[in-house]
């Protein structure tokens, strides 16, 4: 089994997984690429396999949360464009973790975020505006959909880090704050919920990781509180920094581990 259980952790694995679901928390009601940081905790204290199981859930909770506080300004026509090429990246994402080994897993999200991260800027810099989330239907807009989501469907699979790809995606079609946490909480709700049956398929979530999932669920709610405090004082200039900023330390953590 690629699962681990409560009684296994020690008294500081245990503190830096709870602070790691504090910040799951932070990052679906405020910064979502912060979200990098706590794959990057669980993927160092637990072997990266298992810690994809056991994470799922703690995502799933902060992903009510967001859904709860931004329900009102998401952007369901995008929703609905990006769906079918998710859909394509979580089974290949599924066919990838048959056969890769927790280096594997690390090492090509690392290298995932940071490209993604690296064309973002890119395309910011290059472009004298942001284009808008309505723009998105044109044929230019439903290739970049397609092919931000079969990345966003497999990083999400293989090791719940889809939260980034997804961010550089919104920041990239002009989303400002609240249309990108509204759009992006129901996202993820839905596309973590259908990760389940597959996650247990392959042996990452059993009883005993669904117990040390219900603890850390507890830390989540106050870092939700928290990101729904701070994203009212963060102005979109510096929201847009953070989230490419926590995208590149998230993927240079998971390339060093």
């Amino acid at each position: 089994m690629d699962t681990i259980s409560l009684s296994h952790l020690t008294g500081w694995e245990f503190a830096a997984l709870a602070f790691a679901a504090l910040l799951v928390g932070f990052s679906k009601t405020a910064v979502s690429g912060a979200n990098t940081v706590s794959l990057a905790i669980f993927a160092a204290v637990l072997p990266a396999r298992a810690s994809t199981g056991i994470l799922l859930p703690v995502l799933i909770a902060g992903d009510v949360l967001a859904v709860l506080t931004y329900r009102r300004h998401a952007h369901w026509p995008t929703l609905w464009r990006l769906f079918p090429a998710v859909g394509v990246g979580v089974v290949v994402g599924t066919v990838f973790l048959l056969w890769a080994d927790d280096a594997v897993v690390r090492t090509s999200i690392g290298v995932i975020l940071l490209f993604m991260a690296g064309v973002t800027m890119w395309r910011r810099r290059q472009a004298d505006a942001p284009e808008q989330p309505q723009e998105s239907g044109s044929r230019a807009g439903r290739a970049k959909a397609r092919s931000y989501g079969v990345l966003g469907g497999f990083t999400t699979m293989v090791a719940n880090a889809g939260g980034p790809v997804m961010s550089l995606y919104l920041l990239s079609a002009g989303f400002r704050k609240l249309g990108f946490l509204g759009t992006s909480a129901f996202f993820f709700l839905i596309v973590n919920v259908s990760k389940l049956p597959f996650s247990a398929g392959l042996g990452l979530i059993n009883g005993h990781s669904l117990l040390l999932d219900a603890v850390l669920v507890v830390f989540v709610v106050p870092g939700a509180f928290l990101g729904k405090w701070a994203v009212r004082r963060i102005n979109q200039r510096l929201f847009e920094r953070l989230v490419i900023a926590a995208t590149i330390v998230g993927g240079l953590q998971l390339l060093l581990a």
